[in-house]
């Protein structure tokens, strides 16, 4: 039997976040292998894996939930920072919802907000923490909409806690590189460069030169990462599945395979343990430390 091998040598994908202009063709070149001869065995695979997806799949209310909060949160700060009663204007999903790579149970709404040069330029004004006194100020402007709502602002986000999700808000400056200037309030204070467009479109561009399995795979992998408590963010999760599924023999077929997929890719992870992987755009570096080893044993307490 053909397995896949974690310690081959890393394809174009591997990089990442490299300037790749031809990304698209050198995934597609990479070569997949011969359908295998199965037997009749096997027949239920393929049902089972797609109900297991239907079910990580958001409903239309959840939809329509995570939407209307977010829309009024938008509404909210653009009445503020523009005078508008927009919903949607300087404002977009990161994350889960902007990757389309969200699942049931519903997890936080992260959204981008934009906001104008001139608060940037009046919060240059203050002397200590510019990005905490900013946090707190966009969480004091949502606290005179939603008065009995718990919020919280720190970090990088200004976290709003719904009832049935919390929006996650990150004010940023728009830089004329088409990147984004978010807060960090950690040690004094500072800017941090982002690139979400860069994000989105290397996961749109792995999901096309994979037959549009790398979303399913990513919500699988959520509800394994959820059920069995492995400590390993979302974010780098998606972006290992991204780069173990471009080089995978598996990767051009369908829901049958995917009991093949999920395996390799779980010895995949055992191998990236104490290694390295790259944001796209900005080429930032995140250690995956111990994160390999300790995910996929827990896999037998899995669904």
């Amino acid at each position: 039997m053909n397995y896949f091998n974690p310690l081959s040598p890393p394809s174009a994908l591997s990089a990442l976040s490299a300037p790749y202009p031809n990304l698209l063709a050198a995934l597609s070149a990479v070569p997949a292998t011969p359908v295998p001869a199965v037997g009749l065995q096997w027949i239920a695979v393929r049902q089972r894996f797609t109900q297991f997806h239907n079910n990580l799949s958001l409903t239309p209310t959840q939809f329509l939930d995570g939407m209307t909060k977010r829309n009024g949160v938008a509404n909210c700060l653009n009445r503020r920072y523009y005078g508008s009663a927009s919903e949607t204007d300087n404002s977009f999903f990161v994350g889960s919802w902007g990757k389309d790579t969200a699942t049931r149970p519903p997890r936080d709404v992260d959204l981008y907000f934009v906001l104008p040069v001139a608060v940037h330029t009046r919060f240059q004004a203050h002397v200590w923490n510019r990005q905490s006194a900013l946090l707190q100020e966009v969480k004091g402007v949502l606290a005179e909409t939603y008065p009995d709502t718990d919020m919280s602002g720190d970090g990088q986000v200004v976290v709003v806690r719904f009832g049935s999700y919390s929006v996650e808000v990150v004010p940023a400056f728009e830089l004329t590189n088409g990147r984004y200037w978010i807060c960090n309030t950690n040690d004094g204070g500072s800017y941090k460069e982002t690139d979400p467009w860069a994000e989105v479109g290397y996961i749109n561009t792995v999901n096309q030169v994979t037959n549009g399995n790398l979303r399913p795979l990513i919500r699988m992998l959520k509800a394994w990462q959820t059920y069995c408590s492995v400590p390993i963010k979302s974010f780098q999760l998606e972006l290992l599945a991204a780069d173990f599924l471009g080089k995978s023999p598996w990767r051009l077929y369908d829901f049958f395979w995917f009991d093949w997929i999920t395996r390799d890719f779980f010895a995949y992870l055992y191998h990236r343990a104490n290694s390295f992987i790259a944001v796209p755009g900005t080429l930032e570096t995140i250690h995956l430390g111990k994160t390999g080893k300790a995910g996929p044993k827990t896999r037998t307490g899995g669904p």
